[in-house]
């Protein structure tokens, strides 16, 4: 593919986070002006989940929004698209596929890993198979990629990036790409934001133990029944801030991101409540961020290491978010 096919209007915008972030960029490639707070409201992808069951690297998944593609497939009946998802048997299926993409001049979605995409730092990179970034063109063997956690668009090799489509393990992309062949609407109504705002006060309101304010209470347990002297307890509590710091924007990211996606839908939907709640919101998440730090400082050696104290301002959290997700509820009710 030779420069001159290039779809040289495409504009890059660094994100948040990497779904709401790819979404964005894409959206308003095709002419539809919105925020990332607006795209990550609308698909209700705030969330909690804690689920011993599935391991990364042997210890517990926990989760602060909806599974991967949940953004993706949010956004689909607030803005009438149709995507097209498409996984591959082999990385030289997966590439022809792309490479004929992109010769059409669309911009493509992919699920990638982390771990081996070669623009990130060494530090930065580890095993996650759920990163989402946008390729946009290609020039020689490098193809040009849109990464919304990134503060410019970056280059990598095809090789590299057959490897980040391709990696093993949990969330497995088996190289996922993804692009909307039709957008119904360029604007979104004001019911469909309503009825986002329920979905997600009714995630975490659930009342299944594993998710939502429940699911905070159980890891909390989990964490009271750690060993103060053991090594393990440390990797156990380090791995949840990770998952919350690290995946993604993590505890604290994902409520300001929702924050401020109640301010916007404050006036989208002329309730001015939604406002106020937003505020709400971002003191809830300085507190996620002093939960996380508390815990740091523990793991660092500089406070004694007291899994009773961490699990204690876990259950802190989960009551005020069972509290604001009620109030929530009732505001758009």
């Amino acid at each position: 593919m030779n420069a001159a096919a290039l779809p040289c209007t495409f504009q890059h915008s660094h994100a948040a986070h990497c779904e709401s972030g790819v979404m964005t960029n894409l959206l308003r490639h095709h002419g539809v002006h919105v925020s990332e707070p607006l795209v990550f409201g609308l698909s209700s992808a705030l969330s909690f989940a804690y689920m011993p069951f599935i391991k990364l690297g042997g210890l517990p998944m926990v989760a602060y929004r909806m599974p991967p593609k949940a953004v993706i497939k949010g956004l689909q009946k607030p803005f009438g698209i149709k995507f097209r998802f498409e996984k591959f048997g082999s990385p030289a299926a997966g590439q022809k596929r792309l490479d004929a993409l992109l010769q059409e001049k669309r911009v493509v979605g992919l699920q990638t890993s982390v771990y081996w995409l070669p623009y990130f730092p060494e530090d930065m990179r580890f095993h996650f198979n759920a990163h989402n970034l946008l390729v946009y063109g290609k020039e020689q063997d490098e193809y040009l990629i849109s990464d919304p956690v990134a503060e410019d668009p970056v280059r990598c090799a095809s090789a590299d990036l057959n490897r980040a489509r391709f990696a093993k393990g949990v969330l497995a992309p088996r190289g996922l790409l993804y692009y909307p062949e039709h957008i119904a609407h360029k604007e979104t109504a004001p019911q469909h934001i309503i009825s986002a705002i329920k979905k997600t006060a009714r995630i975490m309101r659930a009342p299944i133990p594993l998710f939502g304010v429940r699911g905070m209470r159980m890891l909390a347990r989990r964490i009271e029944r750690l060993n103060p002297a053991a090594e393990t307890s440390g990797h156990f509590i380090g791995h949840v801030v990770r998952m919350q710091e690290e995946i993604g924007t993590g505890g604290g990211g994902f409520r300001f991101l929702y924050a401020a996606f109640l301010q916007e839908a404050a006036d989208l939907t002329q309730r001015p409540a939604l406002t106020d709640l937003a505020e709400q919101l971002l003191a809830i998440g300085d507190d996620w961020r002093a939960f996380a730090l508390a815990a740091a400082r523990m793991l660092r050696g500089r406070d004694p290491m007291e899994p009773r104290a961490i699990a204690a301002l876990l259950r802190r959290q989960a009551d005020a978010e069972q509290q604001f997700f009620h109030t929530l509820n009732r505001a758009v009710s």
